[in-house]
């Protein structure tokens, strides 16, 4: 039978640095250099001074590597993905992050452009509850090219449409 572990205690200061007011912790990892705090909006991180505040449908993916214990997290934007050197195997925090960016997708499409490469285009849904588009693709996926803009424009009709927008 499996022990019940109790979750880390955020301390107060690093609570103040992260500005949880309004916004409820769902999951505290104690990392090697800092804590990390997934909330209902987005993932809270602090390390030394520095301060990452970034809300759910910002990210790309999450992969959580259990004989490293890391949790690398990849941004929608190209962001240096952020590597979370997690303090122990207790897995609120990486279970928290997979459910809260898996609730943040309403519905996706993977798209071939013309030139061979591949986008997803995927219906968000933000903090506000309100849904929003994305395009995600590799450096290499020119959206100015018309033929590729008008295969992603199709695709994100198909993803709004099936999703009653």
């Amino acid at each position: 039978m499996a022990l019940l572990r109790r979750a880390p205690h955020l301390p107060d200061e690093v609570r103040d640095r992260l500005d949880l007011a309004g916004d409820r912790p769902l999951a505290v990892g104690r990392l090697a250099d800092g804590w990390a705090v997934a909330t209902r909006t987005g993932l809270r991180v602090a390390v030394g001074e520095h301060v990452l505040a970034r809300p759910w449908c910002d990210v790309n993916a999450a992969r959580l590597d259990a004989e490293a214990v890391t949790l690398t997290v990849t941004w929608v934007d190209g962001a240096t993905e952020t590597v979370l050197h997690l303090a122990d195997d207790a897995p609120a925090l990486p279970r928290a992050v997979h459910d809260r960016v898996q609730s943040s997708v309403v519905h996706g499409e993977q798209v071939t452009v013309p030139d061979g490469q591949s986008a997803r285009v995927v219906l968000r849904r933000a903090a506000d509850g309100s849904l929003f588009t994305q395009v995600i693709g590799t450096g290499g996926v020119d959206l100015a090219d018309p033929a590729v803009g008008a295969a992603v424009d199709a695709a994100e009709a198909r993803v709004r449409e099936a999703a009653g927008l």
